[in-house]
């Protein structure tokens, strides 16, 4: 076991050099001839330490990937594409932090990844998913080397990076494969999420590792002391990051990686800028979907030429009619790529768009290209004529400002469009009825409104093509149950402008039921934190339409009944307060102390305002606190707030 022990330690030593530092200090053949040895040692003593560099290689194949919950979520960032957004970023935390430094570092263009350590051991890792819950792909990552199994800080972490396949690597994996991979991104993100590790071994894939997303006892107060905390327990970072004190440092480091990562060996496509104080972090906060502390910057999107065929008009749920552009197929960015939009009619001849003209498109972020612009003319480009009437039902077209709308709710592309939002997934949840249903549904059944959903039957459902038992069984089964939707889903899929996941949240536990919320004022819609007067008005004009409080009536007729927000606790000492909280805790972290106020009766805002009764100041305390005390709301500090709770809840 001595033997076993100090082969074990000197594997991992050189993978450590080689992999993660890329200086390694044997030739390859000295690391097997070791690794050979321990092998024929560990099957003749018949075990295989935790440790032990064996246990890196691809197993057998498994069946499905399992869902796994993260301890901290992980969120996505906001990004800028430009210095005058960046500038937005950088004028929101100046609001609250006087004189903040910031981090610049690389934005890589892979995988992310969640590495989950108890005690010291390696335990899982998986993918971000939808940043709550991530396939568990801990067999593919087994066969990486870029990260310690063990470790010797001790309690629970959660370590995020990047999985990436270094462009040399992806080059001379093509040299050789059946199927060629086209780009890095793509080619990282496949061989983690393959079914099969000895095929994830075979790609090379590695991680990039740039966050504590969790940690059980640790404490971190800067970025930097978690970037060095990483490299001593031997991790692979990338050997960049920069601490600047201000907007100019932050603009020269992300011109110096924007020059750089052209001739490095990573696929990056972009810069994130971050707060280097943690407790300035949970000073900012969060959004529903980003931290409020973080931005990443995107370089220039992937450019090229191509030729206009056809331009065709879409209408939307709202009626609103977008330029579509059918184009020369052409590479951009790993993807073929065969249409292109434009915003509208006026966008269409700003940049001077023909049929037959040679265009420059861009594709980012993986969405539908759009073209900026015209590049030449040939002899015989056609010049787009604005519609007049609706390509699809022949209504009049109707101009507002600089956009065409069909006016017909009735309009086939619209009724499909509005059924489509309203059976999402975020919205009411009808699994089984997709775009492909709702048009036959038109056509076949004259769906011209969401309430007709819950008139159907079994017989009526038997006349679309490829309905039989089992499908008309589950979609019956599915409307029934989205009969009782939160309020919020609901809410959404209404579709009402301006009203997205995170408003209609807000609206439910405002006005508590649809009756509620039709009574609403324009001036108590705009007193809410994420509701501005362009949605207030939204909301309004939406309620004062006859037709569509007439389908909420159909809706209600038909059995739906939206399930208002749980009141959750009324009694408890925080019971009735609105209780924001600021600076730095000691005790708790800022989501704990929140679960705390909320399960004794209070309610937390983001911010302070004139329905703040409480605030909650802990170490380095900002802006919030200099307004809670010029608008005189009750200020107590960590350990008045800890006395607050029973001896037995602290």
């Amino acid at each position: 076991m001595d033997r076993m022990r100090e082969l074990i330690d000197i594997l991992n030593k050189w993978a450590y050099e080689y992999y993660v530092l890329d200086a390694p200090s044997v030739s390859d053949r000295e690391y097997d001839r070791l690794y050979d040895e321990l092998r024929a040692l560990e099957e003749s003593e018949g075990r295989v330490e935790f440790d032990s560099p064996t246990r890196r290689v691809g197993g057998e194949p498994i069946k499905a990937f399992e869902r796994h919950r993260h301890i901290s979520r992980l969120y996505s960032l906001d990004k800028s594409v430009s210095y005058d957004m960046l500038d937005g970023f950088f004028t929101r935390i100046s609001k609250v932090v006087p004189r903040p430094e910031y981090t610049v570092e690389y934005k890589y263009d892979g995988l992310t990844m969640c590495l989950t350590y108890e005690d010291g051991k390696f335990v899982r890792a998986t993918t971000r998913g939808n940043g709550v819950d991530g396939e568990d792909v801990t067999a593919q990552c087994l066969t990486i080397k870029s990260f310690p199994m063990t470790i010797a800080a001790k309690g629970t972490f959660e370590f995020q990076g990047e999985a990436v396949i270094r462009l040399s690597v992806l080059e001379n994996y093509n040299k050789t494969a059946k199927e060629q991979l086209k780009n890095a991104r793509n080619a990282a993100a496949g061989a983690i999420r393959n079914l099969d590790p000895a095929e994830t071994a075979k790609r090379s894939p590695e991680i990039l590792f740039y966050n504590i997303n969790y940690s059980s006892d640790m404490r971190f107060s800067t970025q930097i002391e978690q970037f060095e905390f990483l490299k001593r327990e031997g991790f692979k970072v990338y050997p960049f990051l920069r601490l600047c004190k201000s907007r100019d440092e932050v603009i020269a480091a992300v011109e110096e990686i924007e020059v750089q990562r052209r001739n490095i060996d990573v696929l990056t496509d972009g810069a994130v800028i971050k707060l280097n104080s943690v407790a300035e972090r949970e000073e900012i906060g969060y959004t529903d979907k980003f931290p409020r502390w973080a931005m990443a910057y995107k370089f220039e999107a992937e450019e090229s030429e191509t030729t206009v065929n056809e331009i065709r008009w879409q209408v939307g749920r709202t009626g609103k009619l977008t330029p579509l552009a059918e184009v020369e197929p052409v590479d951009l960015g790993g993807a073929t790529v065969r249409r292109a939009t434009l915003n509208n009619f006026g966008d269409l001849t700003r940049k001077d768009v023909k049929v037959g003209s040679r265009v420059l498109i861009r594709r980012s972020n993986e969405v539908i290209p759009e073209i900026l612009g015209a590049v030449s003319h040939k002899e015989g480009s056609e010049e787009v004529k604005k519609p007049t009437i609706c390509p699809f039902c022949g209504s009049e077209i109707v101009e507002a400002g600089a956009n065409l709308f069909c006016p017909n709710k009735f309009c086939k592309p619209r009724v499909v469009g509005k059924v489509e939002h309203f059976a999402s997934k975020d919205a009411m949840d009808i699994e089984g009825l997709s775009e492909m249903t709702a048009a036959q549904m038109f056509e076949q059944l004259g769906l011209r409104n969401c309430s007709q959903l819950y008139g159907y039957t079994s017989s009526d459902l038997l006349k679309l093509d490829g309905f039989k038992d089992k499908k008309i069984s589950n979609l019956l089964e599915a409307l029934n149950k989205s009969k009782t939707a939160p309020l919020d889903k609901f809410l959404f899929a209404l579709g009402i402008d301006g009203v997205g996941k995170v408003a209609a949240r807000d609206l439910a536990r405002r006005f508590k039921s649809i009756a509620g919320l039709k009574q609403a004022t324009r001036e108590s819609l705009i007193e809410m934190e994420n509701i501005g007067e362009v949605t207030a008005d939204a909301i309004v004009n939406w309620f004062d339409d006859d037709e569509n409080t007439a389908e909420i009536a159909r809706l209600i007729a038909a059995g739906v009944n939206p399930v208002a927000p749980s009141e959750g606790v009324k009694s408890g000492i925080f019971a009735g307060q609105f209780v924001v909280l600021t600076g730095s805790l000691s005790k708790f972290t800022r989501s704990e102390a929140q679960k705390l106020i909320e399960a004794r009766g209070g309610e937390c805002q983001s911010s302070v305002t004139g329905k703040t009764t409480l605030v909650i100041a802990g170490e380095a305390a900002g802006s919030k606190l200099q307004k809670a005390q010029k608008l005189g709301i009750k200020i107590i500090g960590e350990d008045d707030f800890v006395s607050m709770l029973s001896p037995a809840e602290e």
